[in-house]
């Protein structure tokens, strides 16, 4: 990473800012299995309406999701599906540490016993 410049690694620290907010995950998963409406999503995830509208600024403005309008409504989508592979490596990388917990604990109980 010594190559990339602070410029470029800034943006980078920026991309992760956005997905550390728990809410805004809860939005992109819901937005995972199609296009929705604010409406949808506050249902969807029991957030607030001005929660989500405020997650969705956030997330169109980082180029995350993209807004559609139709007819009265808005449809927010996901327009950088890439987002979910970073989140599986992620939730992976978790799945293992805490196996690896667990086996720990484990072991210490057995010489406990």
């Amino acid at each position: 990473m010594s190559e990339i410049s602070i410029t470029a690694l800034a943006q980078v620290a920026e991309y992760f800012k956005v997905l550390s907010e728990v809410s805004r995950l809860q939005v992109l998963n819901c937005l995972r299995s199609g296009s929705k409406s604010v409406t949808e999503i506050v249902e969807a995830t029991g957030l607030g309406q001005a929660n989500v509208s405020k997650h969705l600024k956030v997330l169109t403005q980082v180029g995350m999701v993209s807004r559609h309008p139709y007819g009265v409504s808005v449809f927010y989508q996901i327009s950088d599906p890439v987002i979910f592979e970073l989140c599986e490596v992620v939730c992976d990388r978790i799945a293992t540490r805490l196996l690896k917990q667990v086996q720990q604990l484990e072991q210490i109980k057995e010489m406990a016993e």
